[in-house]
């Protein structure tokens, strides 16, 4: 089995994100400023789209969904606190599996695509965290 691997694409303007405390929890986190080709999104489980509020996430999610072996991929929009809740319901019905607020803690993202991940037997990974002691 291997490691759960994350795509998480976020513009270049946006510093803070919770890829540390999930390469801790044991993700393989990889950041893009913009969408790779085609062939990347093969390698991940996850491709997290952090949003800036002007997006359209109807579109970004379709314009995914058609890229090639891109398959039942987890798709995880990251949005601003000013987007709407019917925005949102829109991402989903769109192609995202979860539309979540940007500033969520990073073990409520890693729960979340923990649990969307478990009815996929083909996307079975394993987590292997770093920095924790072996209990006593």
């Amino acid at each position: 089995m291997e490691q759960c691997s994350i795509l998480y694409v976020k513009p270049a303007c946006q510093k803070e994100s919770q890829t540390r405390v999930l390469r801790t929890l044991g993700f393989r986190v990889d950041e893009s400023e913009d969408l790779p080709t085609n062939d990347v999104f093969a390698e991940y489980h996850v491709v997290l789209v952090r949003a800036k509020s002007d997006y359209v996430l109807p579109m970004v999610a379709a314009r995914l969904r058609a890229k090639p072996r891109f398959g039942r991929r987890l798709l995880i929009a990251l949005v601003p606190e000013s987007v709407s809740e019917q925005t949102k319901r829109e991402a989903v019905v769109s192609g995202f599996d979860q539309a979540m607020s940007e500033h969520c803690a990073a073990r409520d993202l890693a729960a979340t695509i923990l649990r969307l991940l478990r009815p996929y037997p083909e996307y079975r990974c394993m987590l292997s965290p770093s920095g924790r002691r072996k209990a006593a």
